[in-house]
């Protein structure tokens, strides 16, 4: 059964406190534009990573506010801040390095929170029964093309609330020569 895939670029998740630190007293985010998963958006306020060994500019904040702060970035960013980022799901944030944010309004210092997110596939309950797959399952997924592999250890996220979507970070998707939209093939193990 095939179904869509998407790269995703670096971003962060902040908290309530983290946005009013970085954007002023009382600040909302403004959304940019939706995202693939109902209720996400992509926004229009962009933070300054800071790391060890060199500064990210310009990433892209997206809402809305999450309980923690978290940073998603690739193998490549990691390298770029001096950082060593595990390969973790979205919201696993215990144990993982920090960085600096830095806001037109102030800066915030992480002690942790900095990942690589884990390949996954969002999906609502219904398109969970229809593969075949539960929850925190773990599954292989094949895209095709003069690049075509086979992704392994691929994390199913089944909830009522998502759209179905499979999640790569930009170097994986480069290295499958895959784009946004394009089908690839869920294999259950």
């Amino acid at each position: 059964m095939k179904l869509p895939i998407a790269l995703s670029n670096k971003h962060v998740h902040l908290s309530q406190a983290d946005i009013e630190t970085l954007f002023g007293a009382g600040h909302q985010l403004v959304e940019f534009k939706p995202l693939s998963q109902p209720g996400q958006y992509a926004c229009e306020e962009k933070v300054d990573l800071v790391g060890p060994k060199g500064t990210i500019k310009g990433v892209r904040v997206l809402g809305p506010a999450r309980p923690n702060t978290q940073v998603e970035i690739s193998l490549a960013d990691g390298f770029t801040l001096g950082v060593k980022a595990p390969i973790k799901e979205s919201g696993d944030i215990e144990g993982t390095p920090g960085v600096k944010l830095v806001g037109p309004a102030g800066e915030v210092e992480l002690t942790e929170g900095v990942i690589v997110a884990s390949r996954h596939i969002h999906m609502s309950l219904d398109d969970a029964a229809k593969f075949g797959v539960k929850d925190k399952q773990i599954v292989k997924v094949r895209t095709f093309g003069p690049r075509s592999i086979v992704f392994e250890n691929v994390l199913v996220r089944a909830n009522a609330n998502f759209a179905l979507e499979m999640h790569v970070d930009v170097e994986e998707g480069n290295a499958a020569a895959v784009r946004n939209g394009d089908m690839v093939e869920l294999i259950a193990e």
